[in-house]
C-alpha cells in the first residue's frame, strides 16, 4: 500500500499520512461488502502479498488511473 500512498501524495500534493488513512477507509469499506475469499485477496494486494491471485496486475491498472 506504500507504493499506491506515496503515488497519490505525489501526484495530488497531499501528506502521506492523510492519503493513508483515506486508502485504509476505502479499503476496509470494500472489504466489508465482498466475501471473505475476495476480501483476503485485497488484503493481499495491499499489503503486497498478492503471490500468484488474479488481483496481482492490478496495481498497474489502478497506478495507470492515476497517470502514472
Amino acid at each position: 500500500m506504500d507504493e499506491l500512498v506515496n503515488q497519490v501524495s505525489a501526484k495530488t500534493g497531499i501528506e502521506a499520512d492523510t492519503v493513508k488513512k483515506v486508502l485504509t477507509t476505502a479499503a476496509e469499506f470494500v472489504k466489508g461488502k465482498l466475501p471473505e475469499p475476495l476480501a483476503g485477496q485485497v488484503e493481499g494486494f495491499l499489503t503486497g502479498q498478492s503471490g500468484g491471485n488474479p488481483l496481482g496486475g492490478l496495481s498497474d491498472k489502478l497506478g495507470g488511473m492515476f497517470g502514472s
